[in-house]
């Protein structure tokens, strides 16, 4: 027996489906604006400036807003071993406030120690002030965080998910930012769990990069940390507790506090490398944890070698905590190969630094990764810092980085299996969204 036909479904009836589609659709559309060069280069340097000369960074602070201050110091902390010690000491050492920022705050001892110590200042009449993003605090146990606030610490989520605003669901804070008495200040790459303890000695304890900064600099960390302060709680830090007359250091030297947020168009940080990149005109050695560049900053980076300039790039290898990532940035290989870039993939563990140096004066350490998530996606932060001295030692680290780290050869990156490049064509997909 033949079944009865199925009346046709009214078109009223797909009417609020194809709705939803489309509002998806124009949101999809309108979001991409802030990728608008994810099909094109789009970038170029109208003159020339020296890195080494007080232009440079008065060309960074027009186009970041970020103000030049003179007479700060700066010490550099390489992996656990150094990082977590002079943070704890930082926080110790604190008579009225401290503000903690940070992308992941998980468990185990180092996380119990911070806390401790965040608590003990707490008790002791501090104000302590603590942020952590939403997203980076799944590991978090909830006793410690309860002990924390028992303490007296004010504790906040940045912008935990909510139904109202999913649309920032993929805009974190991935600022590392530390304060003591508006006075003394830390930033780097380091978040606080165990991975970053030690000193990279095997792939449980990660390689990583953090400085303290001393100076009217310090103030731009206080702003850093008060405008994400501000979002998350209403509240805006104000008093000489927060933001005390610095007086500058003697011999010490011009520094920058370049921080950016989600946007249309091209966040500060993103402007401020290109044009690090762009103005190179001897050496760039460009260490990066997460390296999944857009077309702009791999034709920045052929044109640097192209012209002459030893283009050198480090970034983690088998070891990477996200084997995706690593995929997705490979496929910006062989045009930055061709054009003499030197890269590095780093063996022995997870390398997590965010460095950038520049003609052997000009340095940026900070949250800043080499990808899209970093430029346009993140709240990020990052310290400039104009010296050959500081440059220096961030350089003889790079240098001892290489000796632990395989170098790509060109010809053979060209032997690369069929299914290989296939993972790497298909990653690039999502290179937006890295």
């Amino acid at each position: 027996m033949r079944a009865p036909e199925r009346p046709p479904v009214p078109p009223a009836r797909y009417a609020w489906p194809a709705a939803v589609a489309a509002a998806l659709l124009a949101r999809y559309a309108s979001e991409s604006l802030r990728h608008r060069r994810e099909d094109g280069h789009g970038y170029r340097l109208c003159g020339e400036v020296d890195p080494a000369t007080p232009a440079f960074m008065r060309v960074a602070e027009a186009l970041t807003g970020a103000p030049i201050s003179y007479g700060n110091d700066v010490e550099l902390l390489i992996n656990g071993d150094e990082i977590f010690p002079a943070m704890l000491e930082t926080i110790r050492g604190a008579r009225e406030t401290v503000a903690l920022e940070t992308y992941i705050f998980w468990r185990g001892d180092i996380a119990n120690a911070f806390a401790d110590a965040l608590s003990e200042r707490a008790r002791a009449g501090v104000d302590c002030r603590v942020i952590v993003d939403a997203a980076g605090a799944i590991q978090m146990e909830r006793s410690v965080l309860r002990a924390m606030e028992k303490a007296g610490v004010k504790f906040c989520l940045f912008r935990p998910p909510k139904a109202y605003s999913m649309r920032q669901i993929n805009n974190r804070t991935h600022r590392k930012i530390l304060v003591a008495d508006g006075a003394v200040g830390m930033i780097g790459g380091v978040g606080i769990a165990e991975e970053w303890t030690g000193n990279a000695e095997d792939p449980e304890h990660w390689r990583d990069t953090h400085v303290r900064v001393r100076g009217p600099v310090v103030r731009g960390l206080v702003g850093a940390f008060a405008e994400n302060w501000l979002e998350a709680t209403g509240e805006v830090l104000v008093g000489d507790s927060w933001l005390p007359d610095l007086e500058e250091i003697e011999g010490g030297g011009p520094m920058q506090v370049v921080r950016s947020s989600a946007t249309v168009g091209d966040t500060n940080v993103e402007a401020l490398y290109y044009l690090a990149i762009a103005a190179a005109k001897e050496t760039l050695d460009l260490t990066a944890a997460y390296f999944v560049p857009r077309p702009a900053f791999m034709d920045a980076l052929a044109k640097t070698a192209e012209r002459g300039v030893r283009t050198r790039v480090l970034v983690p290898g088998a070891h990477i905590d996200k084997s995706f990532v690593r995929t997705a940035g490979r496929a910006a290989y062989t045009m930055l190969l061709d054009a003499g870039v030197e890269i590095y993939e780093f063996a022995p563990t997870m390398l997590h630094a965010k460095n950038l140096v520049v003609d052997g004066v000009w340095s940026s350490v900070g949250s800043v990764n080499f990808d899209n998530r970093s430029f346009q996606l993140h709240d990020e932060a990052t310290l400039v810092i104009q010296s050959e001295r500081f440059a220096g030692l961030l350089t003889d680290q790079f240098e001892r980085d290489l000796e632990h780290a395989d170098r790509i050869d060109d010809a053979r990156w060209k032997r690369r299996a069929p299914l290989q490049r296939a993972g790497e064509t298909a990653m690039k997909l999502a290179r937006r969204e890295l």
